[in-house]
């Protein structure tokens, strides 16, 4: 089955391109642009990678960001991710990308758009990989600092599709942001949401209802609510899961307890994605086959769950239909 996952090409919904930040790249960029770090060395940082629940990863992800300087930087950034799309058959991405982190320490937000849009522009062309870029608000921080966010963002609409919530889940519930969220729907961006990883299943009834969002992100404690599961099932929500992330930041003790197979076998809308690779031990096909060698996943729940991240991307349908295609080629 480890075969079949690498031969099938695969969408990622669910990614952070400040997640993507490898320990080698952080110390290249900041040794190029001055900046100190509090790791001696590439062992030292990846041994910081032993979180006990999101805020301690959070803690690290921000202070990795701060070598992200220069629009080289961000287009560095998001290329060494490509090459991993292009190792994992990834053939069309949906990143995210969190602008406050960086205008918050005065990198402008044009800096950042331009270095990650060059990147994927050029991913194109030489690989053929699609992409849409996707910006999230940090939910921490207030609605106010949010609607800030989404005026900066106007003047490169054209390269954003949607605008995503994350960062510190617990106490900063969808509700927090509903008139932003409302503003940038008006706007016609698309619309996802961080709910239901850490926090409760409340989450998720708060991100659709209040922030009428088109996909979920993360979304596994939807399972202790009957009448959730049911109202996902029916109206075909997307859910991006992240396995990685869940195990690391111990949403579940481990892989054996991960609900992604009881999710799917409900009929539900899950897809399997990488979330933040470089901190989370691994990327998308990594993913995949940490959950076949812990769980009974079948072929046609791996296929299905492939089918699922592209039927649930932000692209138009008759590319959609044409990845899909691509996918029964190497199934048939």
């Amino acid at each position: 089955m480890i075969e079949l996952i690498k031969k099938l090409p695969k969408a990622e919904l669910h990614l952070h391109i400040e997640g993507s930040l490898e320990p080698e790249l952080m110390f290249r960029l900041a040794k190029k642009n001055n900046i100190e770090i509090p790791y001696k060395d590439v062992e030292d940082v990846r041994r910081a990678y032993n979180f006990t629940n999101l805020q301690t990863f959070l803690d690290i992800y921000y202070a990795g960001a701060n070598v992200l300087i220069t629009k080289d930087d961000f287009y560095d950034l998001t290329w060494e991710y490509i090459l991993k799309c292009v190792e994992d058959n990834v053939i069309h991405t949906e990143i995210f990308f969190d602008p406050q982190t960086h205008t918050a320490r005065g990198v402008a937000f044009e800096t950042v758009i331009t270095g990650i849009k060059e990147a994927l522009a050029d991913a194109k062309e030489k690989y053929g990989i699609t992409s849409c870029i996707i910006m999230c608000f940090l939910r921490h921080l207030s609605q106010q600092e949010a609607f800030a966010t989404l005026e900066e963002a106007m003047a490169f609409k054209e390269d954003i599709v949607g605008v995503g919530l994350d960062s510190s889940e617990l106490g900063n519930p969808p509700s927090k942001f509903k008139d932003v969220f409302k503003k940038a729907k008006e706007a016609g961006f698309k619309l996802v949401a961080h709910a239901g990883e850490e926090a409760d299943f409340s989450y998720i009834y708060e991100a659709l209802d209040l922030l009428d969002i088109n996909r979920i992100d993360h979304g596994v404690q939807s399972i202790k609510s009957a009448a959730l599961m049911q109202r996902l099932k029916d109206e075909k929500i997307p859910l991006t899961v992240c396995p990685n992330s869940n195990i690391e930041l111990k949403v579940f003790a481990d892989y054996k307890e991960h609900n992604i197979k009881e999710l799917l076998d409900y009929g539900l809308n899950v897809s399997v994605n990488s979330d933040d690779p470089a901190y989370f031990k691994g990327y998308i096909n990594q993913n995949f086959i940490n959950l076949i060698e812990n769980l009974p996943l079948t072929e046609d729940d791996i296929i299905t769950l492939v089918k699922n991240s592209f039927k649930s991307s932000f692209i138009e349908d008759e590319l959609k239909e044409a990845y899909l295609a691509k996918v029964d080629l190497v199934v048939q």
